[in-house]
This record gives C-alpha cells, structure tokens and sequence, in this order.
C-alpha cells in the first residue's frame, strides 16, 4: 500500500470518528426537544436527568432522580420519576407520569395540546387552559414557580405566577 493512501486512509477515518464524536457530544436536553415541537420548556420541572426519544414514532421517556411535586395555583402537581408519551408538533398524547391533585385525588394528565399560544391540559373528559407565557420557565421540585434563586424557599416578593386558566 502507498504511503499516500495510507494517509488518506487515516485522515478519512479520523475525520469520521471526530465527526461521530461531535454529533454524539451534541445531544438535545429534554427541554430542547420540547422545543423543537413547538412545546415551551416549562412543561417539565428543573432536573430532567435525561429522555429517550423515537423520532419516527414520537414515543418519549423522560427522566428524573425522583419524584417531583409542588404547588400550581390551587393546584398540586406530580411528576414520577419516569414519564412517557407520545410528542408530535404541538401535541403530546398517551401521557403517563403526570398528575394533578384534584380536592383529595390524584388525577392523570394524559393529553397536552398547544393551540395558539394557550396550552390545554386534559384529564380525558375535562380539560383546562393556561396561557403558555406561563411555560417560559421550569418550575422546581416543591415550590414551582414561586421559589427564590436559593432553592425552594418561596420568594420575598411573593414570586407569583399568573397562571390565566380558560376552562
């Protein structure tokens, strides 16, 4: 073998690997993702460890080190560790995962539709609307978006999110 085709034989081959290298280092965050579908990143809590995603069918799992829940309005909201569904643009069905407390209940989100810039949250037979200026940002495990920038203590000035439902 020549030497010359022996060095593009390693230079062809190093370019690829990094190339591979580089693609790999660039993997999407789960809110990226929830972005590229046209979804704000405020649908999922702070701490989002990782997901898998099947691009040709939408089917998802995101996950997180445990469970998150915490206060939204008159609202309590949960998040397992581990919640799967199927995202396409503007729509994320056969949710599992997510939770609302209703009164007493613990109640499944299965359904999250994105119409215009409002998001509705469906249960099944009911469902709710909140504005997505709501979404801009991700809540955090146990106080949601009423935390200060030291952790889960509410915020000084109250740190209320008007969350403008239309149900």
């Amino acid at each position: 073998m020549s030497l010359h085709l022996l060095l593009a034989l390693l230079l062809l081959f190093s370019s690829s690997t990094s190339a591979a290298a580089a693609a790999a280092s660039f993997s999407l965050s789960a809110y990226h993702v929830l972005q590229s579908y046209n979804f704000p990143i405020g649908l999922l809590p702070v701490g989002a460890l990782g997901y898998v995603l099947d691009p040709a069918t939408g089917d998802f799992a995101a996950y997180f080190a445990d469970t998150c829940s915490f206060p939204l309005e008159s609202y309590q909201i949960r998040y397992n560790p581990t919640v799967t569904g199927r995202i396409s643009t503007n729509r994320i069905s056969r949710l599992r995962g997510v939770s609302v407390k209703v009164l007493f209940f613990w109640i499944n989100i299965v359904e999250v539709v994105r119409r215009g810039n409002e998001l509705e949250f469906s249960v099944g037979i009911v469902s709710t609307s909140f504005s997505i200026e709501n979404f801009y940002v991700c809540p955090q495990c146990g106080c949601g978006f009423d935390c200060s920038a030291a952790g889960d203590a509410p915020a000084e000035d109250g740190g209320k999110v008007n969350l403008r439902s239309s149900i």
